[in-house]
């Protein structure tokens, strides 16, 4: 990475704010952009550093959305209208540009994705441990039960546990694991005057049925069934994004629901809108500094103002 472009990578990763590292592998004359030229790609579409002009920098945006989706990193190919297409390869992805001024270039893009985070309460019983300590392996950043977390543990086997569950309630975590035998979870909400939809997020006696019997095979089972959760069901509260057991893999579990991070930055981060130029075909994500024209009362998006204008005079 370039010097400014790392040091805003550092600080996004810090903010668990998910964001794509893109950076030019090749470039052919005529280009404004070299070989090493990177950019960072936010998850509202907007682009900090430069990885060429409005033209190609439309396809990275859109592409580099993409990526904060499905987690997975990406070679994009930017050839000008005419050129002779590459085959198609695995990881690859060919966009067509019309604006370009006839060179090419390809950028590849990286998506960074927070790691979700999981609360547990009860660290100091043999359960709580294991289960820390099986899913810092997984890939998990393991926090104390609160705001932003994809689920919580509960293992205090007896001790707060309908305090814990309250304030898991409280901060919006989607998934919480009690870890309990079935007849005292049961008695353990029974008793806290929980509405249905509190109690659907609630889960007594947690975990997927393995036969466990040791605090590691406990921790095994429900630790499966959280992962289970956030890969199926999409459980990642608050989520920009971002989160994933195995940080790809775990990024495009919790990208897949698109913005709310496994405990990414505060919930905010909306999907950025996306349009098709209705000149040259491409695709732009709509924001603030993007080219757009209103006719007979429908708006039009474009990649650049010669688009726009060009759309106008017709």
């Amino acid at each position: 990475m370039t010097t400014s472009i790392a040091e805003r990578a550092r600080e996004l990763t810090g903010l668990r704010r998910p964001f794509v590292h893109a950076t030019v592998v090749r470039a052919q004359a005529p280009t404004s952009a070299q070989p090493g030229d990177d950019a960072v790609i936010l998850d509202d579409g907007s682009i900090e550093g430069f990885v060429g002009g409005v033209c190609a920098e439309s396809s990275v945006r859109a592409a580099a959305l993409g990526t904060l989706r499905d987690g997975a990193t990406l070679l994009l190919r930017v050839l000008p209208d005419g050129s002779a297409e590459f085959p198609e390869a695995p990881g690859a992805l060919v966009v067509v540009n019309p604006c370009l001024s006839g060179g090419a270039i390809e950028i590849f893009l990286r998506p960074v994705l927070p790691r979700p985070l999981l609360g547990v309460a009860g660290t100091g019983t043999p359960i709580g441990a294991a289960v820390a300590e099986l899913a810092a392996f997984l890939d998990f950043e393991v926090t104390a039960p609160g705001e932003r977390a994809s689920a919580v543990v509960v293992a205090g086997l007896g001790r707060d546990e309908e305090r814990a569950i309250r304030d898991a309630l409280e901060a919006g975590v989607p998934f919480i694991a009690l870890i309990a035998s079935r007849t005292r979870g049961a008695a353990v909400l029974d008793g806290m005057g929980l509405t249905e939809a509190e109690r659907a997020r609630v889960h007594p006696h947690a975990g997927i049925d393995i036969g466990a019997r040791t605090p590691k095979e406990i921790a095994l089972s429900v630790l499966s069934e959280i992962v289970r959760n956030i890969r199926q069901e999409g459980a990642a509260p608050g989520h920009e994004a971002g989160g994933g057991i195995g940080r790809e893999a775990a990024g495009r579990a919790a990208s897949g629901a698109a913005g709310r991070a496994a405990g990414g930055h505060a919930a905010g981060a909306a999907v950025p809108r996306q349009a098709v130029d209705p000149v040259c075909g491409m695709t732009v994500v709509v924001g603030a500094d993007t080219p757009h024209a209103v006719v007979d009362g429908v708006e039009h998006w474009f990649c650049c103002v010669g688009c726009r204008d060009r759309f106008a005079a017709a």
